[in-house]
């Protein structure tokens, strides 16, 4: 069986997905659907069981048997970004997580957990190395922290232990994340709305748009998942990023070519999120490519039409 939990998520759902496409329905779905219009996301989906995330960690620390688990992959997060609760962020981010750690340790089963590219803070260096990981809010530092828990057991793990430190994630599955949704889903809806796509104006010395994100289609994120779960012998914290930097300009034009018509504004850019904008992000993948990894992701020119289509063939 495997375990999946935030498994009605855009990353967890899309793993799902895919599991289904390898012939695997053996699957349990560990999620909170008290927003319940995530059920959309697995609607397409097989699974065989699905558990609440509280009754899951429960199950857990009771000693319940769950027979044979081929890989438990660990989605499930508080990501919002503006929570300050840090009791309440450690607890469910961070305590949660070592439970989980230490639970497939006793009974050797894989275990891939979503970090993020967030521990990073501002850069200037997005390298998976204490010396660049600059933390800015909880959440971030909750994903950090686990990190560094992780560190100090590494050269005693059981079995294998990934941490994947997703950049900037777009693609199906996601309608569901509302202002949350990437960018690339923000710009198809205002290009059917009025045709205009909004973009920021200028700051921190990059021009209007010209700010620049590692952007990565899901399905990259998923096929780098797939491919630790076929090579158990690979355990670490790796970037999954594209090593590619490109432009919010660059989204949108991508948008507005796939449509056939449209134009950018720009907008002035917010006081509130001057000091605290990432201006820039580039996924350093040196280490997944150390680590065996050899596949080419998709650029956004690539990956944008594909989720474009998909979007049009399942409207929100």
């Amino acid at each position: 069986m495997y375990i999946i939990t935030g498994g009605a998520g855009l990353i967890g759902s899309n793993m799902v997905k895919a599991l289904n496409q390898r012939g695997i329905s053996d699957i349990l779905v560990v999620d909170d659907l008290k927003e319940g219009i995530k059920f959309r996301n697995l609607a397409d989906c097989d699974i065989v069981d699905y558990v609440d995330r509280l009754d899951f960690i429960k199950h857990i620390q009771s000693g319940w048997e769950f027979g044979k688990i081929d890989a438990v992959i660990h989605e499930g997060a508080c990501s919002a970004t503006t929570e300050w609760d840090g009791e309440f962020i450690m607890k469910n981010n961070f305590e949660y997580t070592k439970t989980l750690l230490h639970w497939c340790q006793a009974i050797e089963a894989p275990f891939i957990y979503a970090s993020s590219a967030s521990v990073y803070g501002m850069g200037p260096v997005f390298k998976e190395e204490r010396p660049h990981e600059k933390p800015l809010n909880m959440y971030a530092f909750s994903k950090f922290q686990f990190d560094q828990y992780l560190r100090r057991y590494q050269s005693a793990l059981t079995s294998q232990v990934c941490g994947l430190r997703y950049f900037n994630v777009y693609g199906p599955r996601e309608q569901h994340k509302g202002g949350m949704s990437s960018v690339a889903f923000h710009f198809h809806n205002q290009i059917l709305k009025d045709g205009k796509v909004r973009l920021f104006e200028g700051t921190d010395g990059y021009g209007n748009g010209e700010q620049l994100r590692d952007f990565i289609h899901v399905d990259d994120a998923i096929a780098v998942k797939l491919w630790l779960l076929d090579n158990p012998g690979v355990s670490g914290i790796f970037n999954v990023g594209t090593g590619r930097a490109q432009s919010f300009n660059d989204v949108a034009r991508a948008v507005i070519q796939y449509h056939g018509c449209g134009e950018i504004e720009y907008t002035p850019f917010p006081d509130h999120l001057k000091g605290r904008y990432q201006s820039y992000t580039q996924a350093d993948i040196s280490r997944l490519r150390q680590a065996g990894y050899t596949a080419e992701f998709m650029t956004v020119e690539q990956g944008v039409p594909k989720y474009l289509a998909w979007l049009e063939q399942n409207p929100a």
